[in-house]
């Protein structure tokens, strides 16, 4: 498909997390093709190289750094070190989540922790980090990866689920606390977007003609179909969009 051209973005340091794979990985690449300076946070080292050689192959400006998100600690600390190299971060994609299924009768206090710091936790204390400097900066953009999954009802992904849920709080909470600052803040909710790890783990010929039969548009959606909106919300063409929550799921939910 072809992409919009967005200059604002050119030269901005974006920081995408989880962007060794998957929609992560198509954001850094699309970025990047912006002109961005792309910082991308992610525990997994030999996807993550493979994604900066394929950006940097193509001249774009791309930077990895290992970083287990859910250590606040460490997390805040990555990113006011990328922030004091490349200055302060301006577009900030919250990106990294896992999807794990798990029986809601088994479900321990410990996994449940565990969920709930993948998949949420680290998004507020991400914005918690870099917020400040970007008002410092004039303002930017936030935009929280959230999920159609609590939108369908769909069992089996409890913590997931909720975490899901309540990123659409979490971005309505932070646009108002944030407006004044000129700092924009959004949700993308994907549906079922065929990643590599969708594909090797849950795709079955069951599984996707399910998926068919609840989308309108009868093709299997790629990591390439979310970029757009995401390059959309993270330029100054959406200079007036804030506290929405904008569904890419080919018309499922």
């Amino acid at each position: 498909m072809s992409e919009a051209s967005y200059p604002s973005l050119r030269n901005r340091h974006v920081v995408v997390t989880g962007g060794a794979d998957g929609i992560g990985a198509a954001l850094v690449a699309a970025f990047a093709r912006q002109g961005a300076r792309v910082t991308f946070l992610d525990i997994d080292d030999d996807r993550a190289r493979a994604t900066l050689a394929r950006v940097e192959e193509r001249g774009g400006a791309g930077r990895y750094i290992h970083c287990d998100l859910t250590d606040v600690a460490a997390l805040q600390s990555t990113l006011r070190d990328a922030m004091r190299e490349w200055g302060p971060v301006t577009v900030l994609v919250n990106n990294a989540a896992n999807d794990e299924r798990r029986d809601w009768q088994v479900v321990t206090s410990e996994e449940w922790d565990r969920q709930i710091g993948v998949n949420l936790k680290q998004q507020f204390f991400a914005i918690q980090a870099v917020a400040p400097a970007m008002a410092e900066a004039g303002g930017g953009s936030i935009v929280n990866m959230g999920s159609i999954i609590w939108k369908l009802g769909s069992g089996g992904l409890p913590c997931y689920a909720t975490a899901k849920a309540a990123i659409v709080g979490l971005t309505r909470s932070f646009a108002r606390d944030l407006g004044s600052s000129n700092i924009r803040v959004n949700s993308v909710l994907p549906g079922a977007i065929m990643t590599r790890r969708q594909i090797e783990l849950r795709l079955t010929p069951d599984a996707e003609q399910s998926i068919l039969r609840g989308q309108c548009l009868k093709r299997m959606l790629v990591p390439a179909d979310v970029a757009p909106i995401v390059l959309f919300l993270a330029a100054d063409d959406a200079a007036a969009c804030t506290n929405q929550n904008y569904v890419v799921d080919g018309g499922w939910s």
